[in-house]
């Protein structure tokens, strides 16, 4: 059969559909742009937001971490004598050695001293003389009273003789003075203990050479009373008014690992020594089973009294550079602003702190390197009411 032949398409119809085609390449061009310009946006924005850093911030803490303050202590005795000659000469015997239980009153040496003894026969025998010649003065000026009524002897002469009577006496008193003063020295040729205790010090032998008073030599003996013992320590300046007199320590001693002692702090020095910034505080340890030694080391455990109650900090968050030594906060336009402190403690992992931040300060707890005052920041959120820790911070940067 014969094909039939197929109508010609107009032309019209032809342009209707060129230029739908040409306004739907237009609109799929169109869009393309578009969404490439959103893309483009969102890009820009997404990467700003990424370039403004993100933190964690906790307040400072107020609660006292730690109340106390440990520091080191030297034990000393309660009562303690060096004991030096009056007397110049040699050691004739001694009878207490180191560590030997002594008495008040009890002779632990004597001093052999021949000078001293030459000295007060002298005087004795000058105050004999002077005794013989103020007697031989009185009786001559009573022999001459009994003349004076027959005018042979004249008022001169009885005033004479009362004047060379009384020089004679002043001269009896003045060498009875002497003979009491040598033989209170004689007296210190023996070496008394003056209070019950040990003799803790012994830098003398029979035979060696004694001189009077202290020198620049070493004590003979060295007694101390240890029933009773002083702890002495050296508070830091800021530390000193927290530490009340009367206050319980606790002490404790490298030959006693297992064991504490109790002291109580009697005693400030109220100064502070300008070359190390201390006061010397002083504390009585009982002692009346011995056990503790003079001189010994302690670590002394003071308990601290303040009035308000510090403020802590993580020590993540210090930051130490030319600056000084500083904490970035955040404001609250979430811009950082750093603040200047200064520490009262450092206690590890955290930092009590003297002065520069308040309670309600919020604290950047691990600052990024590269802050600086008035940067931008976005605060991680909390979670159940808690700040995030810098784990979560880097998780949420990552």
């Amino acid at each position: 059969m014969p094909t039939e032949p197929r109508p010609p398409v107009s032309h019209r119809k032809l342009g209707i559909f060129g230029l739908a085609a040409l306004i739907g390449a237009g609109l799929i061009v169109a869009t393309g742009i578009r969404a490439r310009e959103d893309s483009n946006a969102k890009l820009k924005e997404w990467t700003d937001a990424q370039a403004v850093p993100s933190v964690a911030v906790a307040p400072p803490s107020g609660k006292a971490l730690s109340p106390t303050i440990d520091l080191p202590g030297r034990l000393e005795a309660y009562s303690r004598a060096p004991i030096f000659a009056r007397v110049s000469g040699y050691l004739k015997s001694w009878s207490a050695d180191i560590g030997a239980s002594v008495k008040a009153g009890q002779v632990i040496a004597e001093i052999e001293a021949p000078d001293l003894d030459q000295q007060l026969l002298q005087a004795r025998a000058d105050l004999a003389s002077q005794q013989s010649s103020a007697r031989l003065s009185e009786a001559t000026l009573n022999r001459r009273k009994t003349l004076l009524a027959s005018n042979f002897v004249s008022m001169q002469e009885i005033d004479e003789r009362t004047a060379d009577l009384a020089n004679k006496k002043a001269a009896v008193n003045s060498g009875q003075a002497n003979v009491e003063r040598l033989e209170a020295l004689a007296g210190y040729k023996k070496i008394t203990v003056p209070f019950v205790g040990v003799v803790t010090s012994r830098e003398t032998d029979v035979g060696a050479l004694i001189n009077a008073g202290g020198g620049a030599g070493p004590a003979m003996f060295v007694v101390s009373d240890i029933t009773k013992l002083r702890v002495y320590v050296n508070v830091p300046q800021n530390y000193v008014p927290a530490i009340r007199i009367g206050a319980k320590a606790v002490l404790t001693m490298p030959e006693y690992l297992n064991r504490t002692f109790a002291a109580t702090v009697e005693a400030s020095s109220q100064s502070v020594d300008v070359s190390s910034g201390t006061t010397r505080m002083q504390l009585a340890l009982d002692n009346a089973k011995g056990e503790l030694m003079p001189g010994g080391y302690a670590n002394v455990r003071l308990p601290l009294q303040r009035d308000a109650v510090p403020l802590h900090i993580p020590a993540s968050a210090l930051i130490f550079n030319k600056d000084g030594l500083r904490v970035a906060t955040v404001g609250p336009d979430d811009k950082v602003l750093f603040k200047t402190v200064t520490i009262a403690r450092d206690l590890g992992r955290e930092i009590e702190l003297a002065s520069g931040l308040a309670a309600d300060d919020r604290v950047i707890t691990a600052p990024p390197d590269g802050l600086a005052d008035g940067d931008q920041v976005r605060v991680v959120g909390a979670k159940d009411g808690k700040p995030t820790t810098a784990s979560e911070k880097q998780d949420v940067k990552g």
